[in-house]
């Protein structure tokens, strides 16, 4: 089984940053992509930055310009450095991420996507 673990949620005033990370963990053969999305409360989740094995990032609209997505794959960490905080971005952030996993006798799944449990972000004065 894999697990993803996030953390650096928390509260930050308007125009603050934070930096969220995200590690995998478990019997791990390969990870694709990474990535983060959020849900506000009565809204849908929605992307907010995909970065790829080889690096290349999506980047969603409404933190264009104001996040950077990075990742360590030695140590199957993705991090989201958000920078000029606004109220709206206050949301629940989860980590996805695509994993092959290796089974107890060595044969490795298929592709499969893992969920963290999410790390609250509240921007608020």
């Amino acid at each position: 089984q894999v697990q993803l673990v996030e953390s650096g949620g928390g509260l930050v005033q308007p125009g603050g940053s934070l930096r969220l990370s995200c590690t995998a963990s478990g019997n791990i053969f390969s990870i694709n992509g990474m990535g983060w999305y959020r849900q506000a409360p009565g809204k849908q989740r929605k992307l907010v930055a995909y970065i790829s094995p080889d690096g290349s990032t999506n980047i969603g609209d409404p933190v264009w310009g104001r996040v950077t997505i990075s990742r360590d794959n030695t140590n199957d960490t993705v991090n989201l450095q958000m920078n000029t905080l606004k109220p709206e971005d206050t949301a629940v952030y989860s980590c996805p991420a695509t994993v092959m996993s290796r089974g107890p006798g060595g044969d490795v799944s298929p592709s499969t996507t893992f969920w963290g449990q999410g790390t609250q972000v509240t921007v608020s004065s």
